[in-house]
């Protein structure tokens, strides 16, 4: 793996973001569709995604940030592991995603994060009682 391995829940503003998927389905159940592809983040391509904010529509992946990021516990990714822990299995079959070699997630929680990330959004208008659980740090360590 390279030195600094990819967080697949980035944003655009992060230093080498680039899309590898598209937020599709529905606000009660999102999924990501994953490109043949990835792409810079460029300001042009995060620009088409007005009026709403890229990340309603772009999967991003950038690399790691650890210690700047709340769910860095200084070794590993705990959104991986309480997505892993918490939420179920969305696909029986890894998706056709060309970040996995360089996945934080894939490398520390292998196969099981893989089928669960098609349903992972940055920005989530519906998260049910789970997927809440799994991306904040603070209700994860109090349930």
């Amino acid at each position: 793996m390279a030195c600094s391995p990819l967080c697949p829940s980035a944003h655009p503003e992060m230093a080498g973001s680039r899309v590898f998927g598209l937020v599709e389905g529905t606000p009660e159940q999102p999924r990501v569709a994953y490109l043949e592809e990835t792409t810079p983040a460029s300001a042009e391509l995060m620009a088409l995604a007005g009026p709403v904010q890229p990340i309603e529509v772009f999967r991003l992946a950038a690399p790691c940030v650890e210690k700047a990021c709340s769910h860095f516990d200084g070794k590993d990714c705990q959104l991986a592991v309480r997505i892993v822990q918490i939420l179920p299995a969305v696909t029986d079959s890894l998706p056709p995603c060309r970040v996995r070699h360089e996945c934080r997630w894939f490398s520390q929680e292998g196969r099981p994060a893989c089928l669960r990330c098609p349903q992972v959004v940055t920005r989530n208008f519906s998260p049910t009682e789970d997927m809440v659980r799994a991306a904040t740090p603070a209700l994860a360590a109090t349930s």
